[in-house]
């Protein structure tokens, strides 16, 4: 009855769901696929493509690219009809969607729900008597550190650290550098850091060595809130005796380098939708796509890296009514590189800061290999703001659960265990 009910009220909108349930996960439902492909592309496939490529964020055309093959692909292909990611505007029906959904985005508060909570009769000096003993003698009982240090919340943890070198009179850090090791190390003692040394290391890791991890820079510098960067540059200033913009500087180089020194200005504002303004930056920022791609670019940076989230909201869905056309799709299609990474982790970050952060641990993880410091880095600094939402979501775009692809991708390279439970712990629980 609900589907007849969506049906009723959005045709394109209900197809665009089923074909893209038709696909997803292991194995195709081609039944599903060819009937509504056949069916709809002389009605609707049009508004059917613009509704799944608002959805999912990937082009109709080019799922069926990736999971289909031979005479049967050219086939669907020719239904679909184009590669709306290679299109950019909007279809009629679908331009009215795209604006009702950046309204939905902006009115709708989500409470954003951590996995980790400080806990219940917390004793601080139980906890590191307890750590000491746990690292004394022959060998390491690593149950006991996990248990511990992944069931407490980071200003407990702090406590638990200043405890340790009262009583002790030792440094908590170095004896856990000493009797750990490899992933599960770096995962406790980026647990064991304030967030801002936390983010502060994450910074310096992705800039030194031969190459830059540009990603990691995006992520964390568009992803904070200004107070976070303020604390950051203290922090990193404090442990590395230069500033972060010094090194940001030094390490990158054109319109990128100028776009990762305004984040790290942690300046952004901090203020709700102002209607008027928020139509004046969406109609600069269609006129732009007009101008040569440089002056383009500047000007989506002097928008996109100041203005708050509530606004950009806001400019998002007035640039629809400005251009009929997809910002997403605008940064795709006319920027490359480094640029296009970081503004388009801005607008994903926007619609929903919680599924871009599904969508990098999904990428950190699949494949061959594991990206253990973007795990990491993601797992440690959501889990006492919005891990739980981040499960939600990754659940939800990628039909299995974080704590089961966390148990899946780190069997191989994790042979005793304990880094993926500690990673688990933190995930909260199993959806």
């Amino acid at each position: 009855m609900l589907a007849v009910v969506q049906c009723i009220r959005n045709v394109p909108m209900f197809y665009a769901k089923r074909l893209y349930k038709s696909m997803k996960g292991l194995g195709t439902a081609d039944n599903t696929l060819i009937r509504i492909m056949i069916s709809r592309s002389e009605i609707d496939m049009l508004d059917i493509r613009e509704c799944f490529r608002l959805l999912y964020e990937k082009s109709l055309y080019n799922m069926i690219k990736d999971d289909t093959s031979g005479d049967y692909k050219r086939t669907l292909l020719n239904l679909c009809g184009g590669d709306d990611d290679l299109a950019g505007e909007f279809f009629p029906e679908a331009a009215q969607i795209a604006y009702k959904m950046w309204e939905t985005s902006a009115m709708t508060k989500v409470q954003l729900r951590p996995t980790l909570r400080p806990a219940h009769d917390f004793d601080p000096a139980a906890d590191a008597q307890a750590l000491r003993k746990s690292m004394k003698g022959f060998g390491t009982d690593e149950d006991a550190i996990i248990d511990i240090i992944a069931q407490r919340s980071n200003a407990q943890r702090q406590e638990i650290r200043q405890t340790f070198k009262s009583l002790l009179g030792r440094d908590l850090m170095k004896d856990l550098k000493s009797e750990l090791s490899k992933n599960l190390e770096r995962l406790i003692i980026g647990l064991m850091l304030t967030p801002a040394e936390f983010d502060a290391k994450m910074m310096k890791k992705a800039m030194e060595g031969a190459g830059t991890d540009e990603h990691a820079l995006i992520e964390i510098l568009v992803t904070r809130s200004s107070e976070q960067i303020l604390a950051m540059n203290a922090a990193y200033q404090a442990g590395y005796t230069k500033s972060m913009e010094e090194a940001i500087n030094s390490d990158t180089s054109g319109l990128f380098c100028r776009i990762l020194v305004s984040l790290a200005q942690g300046a952004r504002e901090e203020d709700p939708a102002d209607e008027e303004r928020a139509n004046a930056d969406a109609q600069e920022l269609a006129d732009a796509c007009n101008a040569d791609s440089d002056d383009m670019e500047n000007k989506f940076m002097s928008i996109l890296c100041t203005r708050s989230f509530p606004h950009l909201r806001r400019v998002f869905q007035e640039f629809v009514r400005c251009s009929n056309k997809d910002i997403e799709q605008i940064i795709k299609k006319e920027m490359s590189g480094d640029v296009k990474n970081a503004f388009y982790a801005i607008v994903r970050s926007v619609k929903n800061q919680p599924s871009y952060f599904a969508d990098r641990l999904y990428k950190a993880m699949k494949g061959l290999g594991t990206d253990d410091r973007a795990l990491i880095r993601i797992m440690v600094s959501r889990s006492e703001i919005d891990l739980f939402n981040i499960r939600k979501e990754f659940k939800e775009t990628h039909d299995v659960s974080l704590h089961e692809f966390i148990q899946v991708e780190t069997m191989i390279g994790d042979t005793s265990g304990d880094y993926r439970k500690t990673l688990q712990l933190l995930c909260g629980g199993e959806d």
